[in-house]
């Protein structure tokens, strides 16, 4: 996400020196720097864009065209940040905008519809979601516009909301695969993890799936494999590894032998954290098997890593250790850094462990050299090595200190060279405290530069403070 800042940033000032400040190429230049800074979880700063690039006047159609995409970015933008009054009130410009520029009958004018139907369903006005959902269905309905997939999903979730006995999902007979396919992925990206009235609509969904599309078609196993982490989300072992059985032996019956592999860990994970580890255990050695007869190392690699790390969880030193062992000789041979470092990261915890710190020094510097290093698994093996170079056997070092000085570096390698002279970076109550000292005054670009910088750096670290892995 850094890289790809870095190059929109370059792009908008390209844009502003070819074409000026304002212009339609600027605009344009803004929302494509706004859509990378809404991947990147930085908010703030897409509204921003975005609301400059709406600032800009229209100059003809195509510029008018323009602004009411840069318009409906604004309120998606806005409604992220849980800025709700504000993106009400954008999406509901958007959708008069729409209605004078297209006309009502035109697809271009429910596009707009959707979006506000979607933030009336989060903020609990399920009547009016319902009126605004149901004209954008029937005008994307009437244009034969594949975008009624997006309609319908949103239709589902808010009739679910509202609690009535009427079907969830209409007309799916009357429509082709891709577009069924579309409804269930839309259904899956409004979905709240967090949400236990999530699994009926989810449920809801693969029935529909799986009477229309067929139980083996990939997009009722995609629904089936959310259902089963919605399950381990919401600690429903039970239903998770119902569901992961399911797509395993649709995998089977296809013969796709490497999604089958990759449902036989699944179903092991499952089966190890709902408490039965001889389950756990066996559906591992079967997923081994299942690797050597596919004949990938890296596939090989990750099994017995996981496979390894469970034996280990459940006492059983020697056979973890084996495993381990292996999986790192199996990396080797594949062509895959990442799984190379992360099966060392793995064997080198387990040396640490046992007291063997030489060993674990050696096995950690090799897999710490090849990865990158702001992967999770590489700052969790780099605070490691650190409690190793200290002679402590358990522990994972000082994780704050190490996620600092990644972030430290991740600053310095996209700064000039001269313009820090300082740069102190601490964890402090689940947050970065920073202060920095400056070598030079910066130039207005420089400073701007370094701002951005920052905000993508914390936008990026502070992911990996919430992490599982933070806590060792």
């Amino acid at each position: 996400m850094g890289d790809a800042e870095n190059l929109m940033t370059r792009e908008l000032q390209a844009a502003a020196d070819r074409h000026g400040h304002g212009s339609p190429e600027w605009a344009s230049a803004q929302c494509d720097l706004g859509n990378v800074l809404l991947n990147a979880d930085q908010l703030d700063r897409a509204v921003e864009c975005f609301r400059r690039a709406v600032s800009v006047p229209p100059r003809d159609h195509e510029s008018h065209k323009d602004q009411l995409t840069y318009r409906l970015n604004l309120g998606l933008a806005l409604r992220m940040a849980g800025r709700f009054d504000e993106a009400e009130t954008e999406l509901r410009q958007g959708v008069q905008e729409r209605l004078a520029f297209y006309g009502r009958e035109h697809a271009g004018y429910a596009f707009g519809l959707e979006p506000l139907a979607d933030l009336l369903r989060q903020r609990g006005d399920l009547a009016g979601a319902r009126q605004v959902v149901e004209e954008a269905v029937a005008n994307l309905w009437r244009n034969g516009h594949e975008r009624v997939a997006s309609a319908l999903a949103l239709r589902a979730a808010i009739v679910h909301a509202a609690g009535t006995r009427e079907p969830l999902f209409v007309g799916l007979h009357q429509l082709p695969d891709e577009v069924v396919e579309q409804v269930g992925q839309v259904v899956i990206q409004l979905l709240d993890r967090s949400d236990p009235a999530s699994k009926p609509l989810l449920t809801a969904l693969v029935t529909a799936l799986r009477e229309r599309l067929g139980v083996d078609h990939q997009a009722t196993l995609n629904a089936l494999s959310v259902l089963a982490n919605l399950g381990r989300d919401l600690g429903d072992q039970a239903g998770r590894i119902e569901a992961i059985g399911r797509v395993l032996a649709s995998y089977d019956r296809q013969g796709r032998q490497e999604e089958a592999l990759m449902a036989a860990l699944g179903l092991a994970m499952g089966q190890d954290e709902a408490g039965d580890t001889e389950a756990g255990l066996r559906t591992y050695a079967a997923a081994d098997a299942r690797a050597e007869r596919i004949g990938r190392p890296e596939l090989r690699s990750q099994v017995l890593r996981n496979w390894g790390l469970a034996l280990k969880e459940a006492g059983q030193v020697g056979p973890a250790e084996q495993r381990l062992v292996e999986a790192v000789n199996q990396a080797r041979r594949g062509a895959d850094h990442d799984t190379v470092g992360r099966a060392g990261v793995a064997l080198g915890l387990f040396l640490q462990h046992e007291g063997r710190l030489s060993e674990a020094r050696s096995v950690l510097e090799e897999g710490l050299a090849v990865m990158d290093p702001v992967h999770p698994d590489a700052i969790v093996g780099r605070s490691h090595l650190g409690a190793v170079l200290d002679g402590r056997t358990c522990g994972c070092g000082d994780m704050p200190g190490t996620i600092a000085d990644a972030f430290r570096e991740f600053v310095m390698t996209r700064l000039p060279a001269d313009l820090l002279d300082r740069l102190d970076v601490a964890i402090v109550d689940g947050d970065f405290k920073i202060e920095v000292g400056l070598r030079r005054e910066p130039a207005e670009a420089e400073l701007e530069r370094l701002n951005d910088v920052f905000q993508t750096a914390l936008a990026e670290f502070r992911r990996r403070i919430s992490e599982p892995h933070y806590a060792g």
